[in-house]
């Protein structure tokens, strides 16, 4: 077990739609947006420019190649969907006792629908139906996600694309749930009222010291956005995910891909105040769950856009998440790249799992480096399945995840996100060829 450690601490100090659309900012309409390189007048949904192939990286060595197979994740799925549904009952249907993770004293946290982290719990449910076609685990994934429909109003949070997309959106793209549809383009309506045109990034936080502040987690929330202009063949969404992932390319990260965690922008002109973290070690180190949110972001964004800066991107951050001096051989990064590693330094299974998904996704796009992003993604499911990466409390399935190390809270725990993209990268290898 990873013990707790918090000495030597750096701490810092469609009516409706039409109705959403007209609170925009005057400067957020498709005129303003033209000089988009992606964005032609008149297209429904901006032509994407063709994939490319970069160089590769070098060969991985041999001992990075784990074995972990496709018929072992699909094995695994099936032990997982069981499981889940064996225990369907000792989780009560409670709209303000979601599970979102376990404390410090072994007790079950929950949230309201309100939590950013509320759509995970749906999502891995609507995961699990639809690789075991499960009907109890269907019809629980539909009444947690019944929870969540509200909070596509809720105009006061960037995680709307947590909450809806992982729950409702995750029943709409693996199990046709048509019926999710409106809400899916009704909470990007309200996401893009966090715009700001002339800063180029969807506000993160109404609290704290920052005048705009925009994390890297956002990154994560511009597929909702991509995804809803598909729905609605309209292109503000598009443009404005795009216009994020852009600025946030240009301020968010250092010289050798890593990422700060929150970058301040002056409302008024755009210009960047200041970049640092809040949930990192110290403002110049490497968060770890920020660079695999970074990552995933940049290769979800390519998977809409094919635009090649971003592909480099994600290449670039793989890189530098898995083949860090301070990365562990099993590839479970400790909560932050520039913390003390040693046993008594948490690492953070959430920040792997995303990693892992990511770039099972990413294998697919640049082929030229499958070889060495399979096997860190093996390396990781492998790791991840072992005893001591199983969670005791139903409904989680892994600890040793770190959520928020400066504020001494949940660290060393299960937590729902964690459990989120595990099963997802489960399902992603299940489906990849094993050469």
């Amino acid at each position: 077990m990873h013990a707790l450690h918090v000495h030597s601490l750096q701490r810092l100090g469609s009516a409706l739609a039409v109705l959403l659309l007209l609170t925009l900012p005057a400067a957020c309409t498709d005129d303003d947006l033209e000089s988009d390189p992606t964005f032609r007048p008149g297209a429904a949904q901006p032509s994407p420019p063709p994939p490319v192939t970069p160089p590769a990286l070098p060969a991985p060595p041999a001992d990075t190649t784990v074995v972990y197979s496709s018929v072992l994740a699909k094995a695994r799925l099936s032990v997982l969907a069981a499981r889940m549904e064996a225990n369907l009952g000792r989780v009560l249907l409670d709209s303000t006792r979601i599970p979102r993770s376990v404390g410090a004293d072994g007790r079950m946290r929950m949230v309201r629908s309100n939590d950013w982290t509320s759509g995970f719990f749906p999502g891995i449910l609507w995961q699990l139906a639809s690789v075991s076609g499960s009907a109890p685990l269907k019809r629980a994934a539909q009444d947690w996600s019944a929870f969540l429909v509200k909070e596509q109003y809720d105009g006061s949070t960037h995680d709307t694309g947590f909450n809806i997309f992982c729950s409702l959106g995750s029943g709409y793209k693996l199990m046709e749930q048509d019926q999710y549809a409106d809400e899916i383009e009704r909470t990007a309506q309200t996401l893009i009222r966090r715009f700001n045109p002339t800063v180029g990034t969807i506000r993160s936080w109404d609290f704290g010291r920052w005048r705009y502040p925009t994390i890297i987690d956002n990154m994560m929330n511009l597929e909702l956005l991509f995804e809803a202009s598909l729905l609605a063949k309209d292109s503000v969404f598009y443009k404005i995910a795009d216009r994020h992932a852009r600025t946030t390319l240009a301020h968010h990260f250092r010289p050798d891909a890593s990422s700060y965690h929150v970058v301040d922008y002056d409302p008024g002109t755009g210009a960047v105040r200041s970049q640092g973290s809040f949930q990192g070690l110290s403002d110049a180190s490497a968060w770890s769950r920020g660079q695999a949110w970074g990552l995933y972001g940049y290769t979800m964004s390519y998977r809409y856009t094919r635009n090649p800066s971003y592909l480099e991107q994600a290449r670039r951050i793989a890189f530098f998440f898995f083949e860090h001096p301070n990365t562990p051989a099993d590839r479970i990064p400790y909560w932050d790249f520039d913390a003390a590693p040693g046993a008594a330094t948490p690492r953070d299974a959430s920040a792997a799992a995303i990693a892992a998904s990511a770039v099972l996704e990413l294998l697919t796009y640049d082929p030229s480096n499958r070889e060495r992003y399979l096997a860190w993604a093996n390396t990781i499911l492998r790791t991840l399945e072992t005893d001591e990466y199983q969670a005791a409390m139903v409904p989680f399935i892994l600890t040793h995840s770190t959520g928020h190390f400066p504020e001494a809270s949940e660290i060393d725990v299960a937590i729902n996100y964690a459990d989120y993209y595990y099963v997802e990268a489960l399902r992603r290898r299940s489906v990849t060829a094993d050469k």
